[in-house]
């Protein structure tokens, strides 16, 4: 650091003056400190030896400097001055968190692999921090992802064109990106994996049909062509395996040649693995390929499903256990008739079991009965029959006072069991009643009757036999899945897709599961303590201001929640100012950890 002296016609004033690197490496020279004129040096450092008492203050400084430590940071804002034109000040900052984590799981270092392999020339570590940082904090197309990483602090250059390169790339190597996390995950977690399970869901796209864009069965009920995502996950929440597939693709044929291949590539042949799924995955080729090697599995079984006289078995009010109790047999109906005991029992989940044989296997059928479960069911389904009902006496009078045929509004029947329309039943009548064409609609309180039922009740299949406390608690963890694919389509917005090529597109999803990774492994390493929003919307709210030569001023709120984050970081950038010097040591120690 040195004094610099800048002389006018009527004034002269002081500044100290230093030379830094910025983040990108370059060095440059930037004003320290400002002084002032001859009057303020006085006033600051005494009317006697003034100047001498400026060195020594500039000494102090670069002896500090020299030993390494932090010196306090003035800062001198003019309010007459105008801000630089066409110059980013406000940058995101959420994203040192989780470059934490990214260099723990030694991604970078999966990037390197994939670039030693094809030769090109661009960072492709750069590109998929900011993919992955983007989709978690701020999900987007790849256009907007690419202009926000200029707003993620670091030295973020590169092209638009190696945005889309580098997704094409992921999707050449998405097995191999698969094996690298999880072998890399297993050095750094106690990964519990004897449990899998899996679920497959959609995306769609605004656009026409093409080879992988296919029209298929839509989970979301849109009529436009679909990609379908099956993902696997561990006991732990974490992401195991995934493929990729186009829209129309059998989803019993996705999961044996996916399952195949991580025990080939995890080396886990011969381990005793539960892949656990719902009824779409009920294929006896599925139930016989996971009953070989020690594997076994727990299949969803729709008891609408069941024949007579295993269902007239699971709905039969008698005969029901509880786990840890072996003596005493439970009669749901008389815990119902009587108000304590249903208290007493509302959380409490009821079991039986029965053997079920099949062609080719012999296995276990399990239902289990809730009645928090029937309660929570029975509220679903007659919000959906009230839809229904609002439905069909709308529709009605529209078409009492249409003039034309053409204004006639028709409901499509539904057979989703989630879909209202389900409980709609359209009639044909002539004024006089008799069957013509004209149509009314009217609610099918027949079949509301039919399906409450079986409300509470749960059924599974599985070749576990006499191992009923594993599954239940199998069972207890399920919902893992479905909010990691929750999370996927809400907060990290995986939907958002904005590509057409079938390389690209998986791409994009690999960045999604590298993302979901991530955000688990925070979550985890904070306790659980907080929701995703909580997460996600603090690291959005994670925002620095910079004063070239200064460094950047944190402008966010200090909370318990950015403390833990902090604590996980193992360095605190919520000072009142963090110098350029301590976000490249951040980055070193993030780079350095593996």
């Amino acid at each position: 650091m040195r004094l610099k002296k800048t002389v006018t016609k009527s004034n002269t004033t002081y500044c100290i003056i230093w030379d830094y690197n910025k983040l990108n490496g370059k060095r440059t020279t930037g004003v320290y400190e400002a002084l002032g004129n001859e009057q303020k040096l006085i006033e600051r450092f005494g009317p006697e030896n003034t100047m001498d008492k400026v060195y020594e203050y500039i000494n102090s400084l670069n002896a500090m400097e020299k030993e390494n430590k932090e010196k306090p940071i003035s800062l001198t804002l003019n309010p007459n001055k105008q801000i630089e034109k066409d110059v980013d000040r406000s940058f995101f900052s959420g994203h040192l968190i989780l470059r934490k984590i990214y260099y723990d799981l030694e991604i970078n270092k999966i990037c390197d692999l994939i670039k030693s392999k094809y030769h090109f020339e661009f960072d492709l570590n750069k590109v998929v921090e900011c993919l992955v940082f983007a989709r978690i904090i701020w999900p987007s197309s790849k256009l907007s992802t690419y202009s926000q990483s200029r707003r993620f602090i670091g030295n973020y250059d590169f092209d638009i064109q190696h945005v889309y390169r580098s997704l094409g790339y992921l999707a050449k190597e998405i097995n191999t990106i698969q094996t690298e996390l999880f072998n890399n995950s297993n050095k750094l977690l106690n990964r519990n994996y004897k449990v899998i399970y899996y679920d497959c869901t959609n995306y769609f796209f605004y656009t026409e049909e093409d080879k992988f864009r296919k029209y298929g069965i839509s989970k979301q009920h849109q009529p436009h062509p679909l990609v379908q995502m099956g993902l696997f996950m561990d006991a732990d929440g974490y992401p195991f395996a995934m493929n990729i597939n186009p829209g129309n693709t059998s989803e019993t044929k996705t999961l044996i040649p996916t399952e195949k291949n991580f025990l080939s590539k995890y080396n886990l042949d011969g381990r005793n693995l539960i892949m656990c799924t719902d009824s779409a995955m009920s294929s006896e080729e599925i139930k016989s390929f996971n009953s070989q090697g020690g594997r076994g599995y727990i299949i969803t079984q729709s008891i609408k499903k069941l024949s007579n006289e295993l269902q007239e078995y699971a709905l039969d009010m008698t005969g029901w256990r509880i786990l840890g109790n072996i003596y005493d047999i439970y009669n749901l109906d008389e815990i119902n008739r009587n108000e304590d005991l249903r208290k007493q029992y509302y959380e409490t989940i009821f079991y039986k079991e029965t053997e079920k044989e099949n062609d080719t296997l012999k296995e276990g059928l399990i239902i289990t009965f809730s009645f928090k479960y029937q309660d929570y069911q029975h509220v679903i389904k007659s919000r959906q029959f009230e839809r229904a009902i609002n439905l069909v006496e709308e529709t009605n009078k529209k078409n009492k006072e249409a003039t034309n045929k053409k204004d006639i509004t028709k409901i499509k029947k539904s057979v989703n069991p989630n879909d209202p329309k389900r409980f709609i039943k359209e009639i044909r009548t002539t004024d006089t009643g008799e069957i013509a064409s004209n149509i009314e609609y009217m609610v099918d309180k027949e079949m509301l009757e039919h399906e409450e039922k079986y409300n509470g009740f749960y059924g599974i299949t599985t070749n576990l036999i006499d191992d009923t406390p594993t599954i239940v608690k199998v069972l207890h963890n399920k919902w893992e899945i479905e909010e990691s694919f929750r999370i996927m389509k809400d907060e990290l917005d995986a939907g958002t897709v904005y590509l057409s090529r079938e390389d690209r597109i998986k791409g994009h999803f690999i960045v999604c599961y590298l993302a979901l990774f991530i955000y688990r492994y925070l979550e985890h390493q904070l306790n659980d303590k907080y929701t995703v929003h909580q997460l996600v919307h603090a690291l959005q709210e994670m925002k620095m201001l910079e004063f070239k030569g200064k460094g950047f001023v944190p402008v966010q709120n200090r909370n318990d929640l950015t403390d833990d984050l902090h604590v996980f970081l193992g360095i605190s950038t919520d000072t009142e100012i963090v110098t350029y010097k301590k976000i490249k040591k951040i980055f070193k120690a993030t780079e350095n950890h593996n």
